[in-house]
């Protein structure tokens, strides 16, 4: 057994639990930069978009690769040891990148920012668990859900403040600096016990994979993010488009929209907290993404209309990963095992990313921006069904306290 354990805390150490959800924040500052530094990667370095997609995508395949894996090492050294080595291999990646002259020590670089970044958002629930109250774990998991858009959203508003992409990599540079001295600082190490051996580990991943909650976490999470990319990769051409606006200012825009998903975090830990039903709000949620979605791809609406369904697109849709996320404790096989659960459904999130923005890229090529309707609606059908399962297999599990 790991040493991984969800314990039940007296009471909620929030000054912890701050210094985890910034570190996570920071963490996903490195998936924003790559966005709002791309024009100036490609005047400096001379870059096409294919490289500069690859200066993003990068962290969705590291993701894809490593989710399990992670969440097993987690489980193996503990929740925050493996937050700090992760918090440094992401300074490390930073720094690299800061100085790169050329595009493969970028990359490089990248590929640093993106392991250590999935070891950050594996390992913070993993420490949550054991600081937070049952009475309080909704709250905050939702407040944790919030760490990958309000962080891409902070990291897109101050990207333009710097005078070149350096720059931006040197200020990261220091927000983890500070993150990692903070969650030193503030985040106590879990009690010791007996940690898992290598055929331990196998065994564990194993029986996470053959379990039902997690894999229809890992699928419903695979669907959302199919679903939030679709849209959001190509917010900004879709702005400039329908509203006629520069760039700069769908920049603006676009940050917008994608902090509106936090509010969709916050509303569900409230909702869950008072104990409406799991799969119903992921249904409700899927249910109103999709018909946005489809409104937005089909329809020819004005500027004011166009931007009022994506930013409720993004608000509703903010109401599933923060469901997912909490609900991940409750339905792993054992709770020792909610780091590898949190790690395959992190797999199931970059998943998506990767391949919903190459996928409708082709097919918006190919066929026009309505095509992009098609990949909304079959995930939000897909989302409504797989939610329906995963209420199923919700009520054969003894309720945790709410």
């Amino acid at each position: 057994m790991s040493a991984v354990v969800a314990l039940s805390p007296e009471r909620t150490e929030w000054i912890a639990v701050t210094a985890v959800v910034a570190a996570g924040m920071v963490a996903a500052m490195q998936v924003g930069k790559g966005l709002i530094a791309g024009p100036l990667l490609q005047a400096d370095l001379g870059l096409d978009l294919t490289a500069l997609g690859w200066i993003t995508s990068i962290f969705a395949i590291v993701g894809v690769a490593g989710g399990m894996p992670a969440g097993a090492m987690v489980a193996a050294i503990g929740d925050r040891r493996m937050m700090v080595i992760g918090m440094g291999i992401l300074l490390i990646g930073i720094l690299i990148g800061a100085v790169s002259p050329n595009f493969s020590l970028l990359i490089l670089s990248r590929l640093f920012e993106g392991f250590g970044f999935l070891l950050v958002v594996v390992a913070g629930p993993a420490i949550l668990m054991r600081i937070v109250a049952p009475s309080r774990r909704d709250l905050v998991f939702a407040l944790w859900s919030c760490f990958m858009p309000a962080g891409m959203a902070v990291a897109m508003l101050s990207g333009p403040l710097f005078a070149n992409w350096q720059a931006i990599w040197w200020g990261n540079g220091l927000a983890a600096l500070l993150s990692l001295l903070t969650v030193i600082a503030a985040v106590l190490p879990s009690r010791g016990g007996p940690r898992a051996s290598a055929s331990g580990i196998r065994s564990d991943m194993l029986t996470t994979l053959t379990s039902r909650g997690p894999v229809l976490l890992f699928a419903l999470f695979s669907l959302y993010s199919l679903m939030s990319f679709t849209l959001s990769s190509f917010l900004p051409i879709l702005l400039v488009a329908r509203m006629n606006v520069s760039f700069a200012t769908a920049g603006v825009l676009s940050a917008l929209i994608t902090l509106a998903n936090v509010i969709g975090n916050l509303a569900a830990g409230t909702m869950l907290a008072r104990g409406v039903s799991r799969g119903r709000l992921v249904i409700v949620a899927a249910t109103l993404m999709g018909a946005a979605g489809l409104w937005i791809f089909l329809s020819q609406s004005g500027d004011t209309l166009t931007f009022a369904l994506c930013v409720l697109f993004s608000a509703i849709g903010g109401l599933i990963p923060a469901t997912l996320i909490s609900t991940v404790p409750i339905v792993s096989p054992r709770p020792e095992l909610a780091p590898m659960a949190m790690g395959l459904l992190m797999q199931g999130s970059n998943l998506g990313q990767l391949v919903g923005p190459v996928a409708v890229g082709t097919a918006i090529e190919t066929f026009g921006w309505t095509s992009g309707a098609g990949f909304i609606g079959a995930g939000a059908l897909c989302c409504i069904l797989l939610a329906t399962m995963l209420n199923r297999t919700l009520r054969t599990k003894p309720r945790e306290t709410a």
